[in-house]
Parts: structure tokens; C-alpha cells; sequence
């Protein structure tokens, strides 16, 4: 910095009140840089976690990777907005003998729907809309809604009747607006959504989100809206309701109001050619080994498993479509903890973030769970009572998961940040997430 600064100090002569000046601007310029994007990692003991207590998630990693049922991970944990444990395991590519770095990059898929429901929340605190407006107020197409009444699956035709209601901005939020999942959903679903080449956003880049959306929005509604939590591309809808009203690509409405303040410099949709060296293999495990992914296979065919690598890429996901790093979603998930805040760039209010991790989905179950482990609130699972007796993680943390395996949650009441990030699917294993917690919880002092 010494040197750098003697290199640019105006020449012999020149005021020396103006070369002052100038140095002190540098030094705060590369002050406020630099602040934006480090969290200072120290020892956990510091902040009441047993160092030796954690080594117990390096052995059962480890173990797994030497069982061949996992190739390599990385994982963060913050508390107190400050690292206590950031490591990297395995193998990024195990054929190739390339070790996992912290700085790897693994594609988040449904991690990416916490990510685009802030960014419409901050739309929301700008006044553009309500979530009791129906949705077809933005995208007309969605006017007069249908519900599937019957389904031939000899030959895909169907009956339907009309929506009790219109559906909600609420509704898409919480997934509760009757719509499906291409590729990943129901039998039914995958059908009529493959027959009106409707995709699941992994791996299909070449399109748009109006393209896709407004002809999403013409088919029926796999149930009644407001009526079930139904899991579906209600987040990728979410994203084209962002283009409508901010007048912008989604990509680039997050680069400017998300990634560029909160420091995330490794979350892209497609990444740049420089970063893409970064991209960590995707594997398969099954059958007590794992092996690389080739291709991934859905209905709509066969497309490759380094869509983040496509350069020319337009389809920008908002349900699946993002590539990040464990460090880059730590930021996230801490300025959320700070309750919208972080290092001086304030993204939401605090209690824009009370809103969004409180139950928006009354007493729907999901995924027929009777225990009511989870609630949906916009944008995330919350932990209930129930899931803190049998999981350690206290009530109210909050979070979601990705389908290349990789888990993240936010724990208000311990000021923690976790991020386990693994590039596998199919997975025997996908309790791996789960088998973390304790290891994690047994550590707090």
C-alpha cells in the first residue's frame, strides 16, 4: 500500500495540501472496499464455541468422504457476525486430484428462492405492491385462473374448472398458488408442463423469463389457490414479477441491489470465464459409491451439468438458477441476522425480515409433515417447536436447502450462520444436512 500510494502522489512541486488529500481519499477508498466484503474470522472459543467439540464435524466429513459417499464439501459457520469455522474437504474434482477450497463455487439451485424473495421485498418496502395484490395486476396472463380437474395420462389431455380466487402475491411467495415443479414435480405436472416446454430453471439457459412465465401462466393450477402449500416455479414467477416491476433483468437487478453492497463477488447465474475454473464438479452417489454426473436427465431430455458455464446464458432462474460460494451466502444470511444490514449497506428493514421468517402458510402442512417441523413464511422454512426437541436448532431459525444437496439456515436466538455446501444429486445422503446439526449444537459452550 506504501509503495502504491508514493507511485500516485502528485509530482515535486505540486501543492502538498493536494497530494495529502488525495492519499487520504485512497486510504478510504480502499478502507470502505474491503470492509464491505471481509468477515473477521477468529477462534471459536472466542465466541463461545469449543474448538475441540467442532473437530467432531472434520472426523464424520472426513469419514464420509473416505467411505466414498461424498467427493468434498466446504462449510461456514459465523457467530456473532464473525467466522468461527470455515473449511473446505475432499475433493472438488476427485479423478482429477483437485482439492475443495473454501473459495469453490457450487451451484445453490433452490438456495437461490431466499435470495430472489428478498430482492422482491425490497421492491415491496418501495411501495410498488402488496402482497394481497392479485398477481395478475403484473402479469396479466395470469387473469381468470384454472384448476385441474381431471388428467388423461394416455394422452395428456385434461379438464378444469375455474380458480375460486385469484392468485396472490402472497401466494407465489409462500407457494401456495396451486402451481407445480417441471422436471422435479408430480407425475402429472412433469407432464403437462414437458408437453408446454416449461422447464425447472437447471440447465436450460436459452430462453427468458417472459417467454416461459406468461406460457406457465396459461395452464391450470395443479390445486386451488390459497388452499395447500404446494411446492413449485412460484419463486421463478417471483423473479419475471421482478423484471415487470423494477424495469430490469434479474440478474442485474441483484448484482446492483444485492451481490455489489453485501460484497458477494461470487454469485452469478452464468459465471464469468475467469471464475469458472472455480466451478466444482457434480457427482451422483448411489448403489455405496459416488461418481461424476454426466448429464442430468429430465423430461425435457438430457442438458449439461455446467449450465453456470454458459456464457451467453438468458434464462435467470429465480427458483434454481444461481452458483455461489459458502462465504458469499455467509454475507447473505448475516445481513439477514443483522436484521437487514451489513457493513453499513442496509437491504431490507428489520421488520421487513420479521414479516418474511413468520408463518405465512397458517396451519398448511408441508409435505403432509403432522408434526408441523417446518412453516413457510416468504421466501423460508422456519423451524417450529417441535424441530428444535428433536434437532437442537432452536425455534425460529430459519433457512432452505438446494437440490445439489447443500443447507443453509440463519439461528437468531444463538447469532448463528450456517452453510454446508455439497455438489451431489441423486443422493443417498441427503440426511448429511442433518447429521451436521448436532455436531454443530454439541460445540456450543
Amino acid at each position: 500500500m506504501k509503495h502504491l500510494i508514493s507511485a500516485i502522489t502528485p509530482a515535486h512541486g505540486l501543492n502538498r495540501g493536494l497530494a495529502f488529500n488525495f492519499t487520504v481519499v485512497l486510504i478510504l477508498f480502499f478502507r470502505v472496499s474491503f470492509s464491505q466484503t471481509m468477515l473477521q474470522q477468529v477462534a471459536p472459543g472466542t465466541q463461545g464455541l469449543s474448538s475441540e467439540r467442532l473437530k467432531q464435524l472434520d472426523v464424520n466429513i472426513n469419514q464420509w468422504i473416505k467411505e466414498d459417499q461424498l467427493n468434498g464439501a466446504t462449510m461456514i459457520i459465523l457467530r456473532n457476525g464473525k467466522i468461527v469455522y470455515h473449511k473446505a474437504f475432499g475433493f472438488a474434482n476427485k479423478q482429477k486430484n483437485i482439492p475443495m477450497r473454501t473459495d469453490h463455487i457450487f451451484r445453490i439451485a433452490s438456495m437461490t428462492k431466499p435470495i430472489i424473495s428478498v430482492a422482491a421485498m425490497m421492491l415491496y418496502e418501495e411501495g410498488r405492491f402488496f402482497l394481497t395484490d392479485p398477481l395478475s395486476k403484473f402479469i396479466p396472463e395470469f387473469k381468470n385462473p384454472v384448476v385441474l380437474e381431471k388428467y388423461n395420462a394416455a394422452d395428456t389431455t385434461y379438464t378444469t374448472v375455474p380458480a375460486k380466487k385469484e392468485i396472490t402475491i402472497r401466494d407465489i411467495f409462500a407457494h401456495t398458488s396451486g402451481i407445480g415443479y417441471a422436471q422435479i414435480g408430480s407425475a402429472t405436472a412433469n407432464a403437462i408442463y414437458y408437453k408446454n416446454n416449461i422447464n425447472g430453471g437447471i440447465g436450460t439457459p436459452y430462453s427468458t423469463l417472459k417467454e416461459v412465465i406468461t406460457r406457465l401462466a396459461k395452464l391450470p393450477l395443479l390445486v386451488q389457490p390459497g388452499e395447500e402449500f404446494y411446492y413449485g416455479l412460484n419463486t421463478d414467477v417471483l423473479g419475471y414479477l421482478i423484471e415487470v416491476i423494477s424495469g430490469m433483468s434479474l440478474d442485474k437487478y441483484l448484482h446492483q441491489k444485492i451481490f455489489r453492497p453485501l460484497g458477494m463477488k461470487d454469485t452469478y447465474f452464468f459465471l464469468p470465464g475467469e471464475k469458472q475454473s472455480r466451478l466444482v464438479e457434480l457427482y451422483s452417489q448411489g448403489n455405496n459409491k459416488i461418481r461424476i454426473q454426466d448429464s442430468l436427465i429430465s423430461l425435457n431430455g438430457i442438458f449439461s451439468r455446467d449450465f453456470p458455464k454458459t456464457p451467453d446464458g438468458t434464462y435467470f432462474s429465480g427458483g434454481a438458477g444461481l452458483a455461489s460460494t459458502a462465504y458469499d451466502y455467509a454475507l447473505f444470511g448475516q445481513m439477514l441476522l443483522n436484521g437487514g444490514e451489513l457493513s453499513g449497506k442496509r437491504i431490507l428493514s428489520p421488520a421487513t425480515i420479521r414479516m418474511m421468517t413468520s408463518n405465512q402458510i397458517g396451519d398448511l402442512l408441508m409435505w403432509g409433515d403432522a408434526n408441523k417441523t417446518r412453516r413457510f413464511g416468504l421466501g423460508f422454512g422456519i423451524l417450529t417447536e417441535y424441530a428444535e426437541r428433536t434437532t437442537m436448532i432452536p425455534a425460529g431459525s430459519y433457512g432452505w436447502d438446494g437440490m445439489f444437496a447443500s443447507h443453509y439456515w440463519t439461528d437468531p436466538k444463538s447469532k448463528m450462520v450456517v452453510v454446508f455446501m455439497r455438489n451431489i444429486w441423486p443422493t443417498e445422503h441427503w440426511d448429511y444436512g442433518d447429521r451436521i446439526k448436532p455436531l454443530i449444537y454439541q460445540a456450543l459452550k
